[in-house]
């Protein structure tokens, strides 16, 4: 992890961003004291395609009655 400080930051900003999206932690200081923690993002996780999801549910068995139905019973007794 690099610790830079927050004029060094500010001036070199592109070079700053460039090391974090490599995959490098930086922590920029202001008087020596941890101000900010730059970490590189998360990639979003991909969406299940719609066609996959609805062969699943088409896979499932039917229930004889509503779902309500069944959340009211179970609520009723307690679970």
């Amino acid at each position: 992890m690099e610790r830079i400080n927050l004029t060094h930051a500010k001036a070199h900003l592109s070079e700053v961003l460039n090391k974090v999206e490599a995959g490098h932690e930086v922590v920029i200081t202001r008087h020596g004291k941890d101000i900010v923690h730059m970490s590189p993002a998360r990639q979003p996780k991909q969406p299940i395609p719609l066609a996959e999801l609805a062969e699943f549910r088409a896979s499932m068995p039917r229930l004889r009655r509503p779902s309500v139905e069944l959340l009211r019973e179970m609520r009723d007794e307690g679970y």
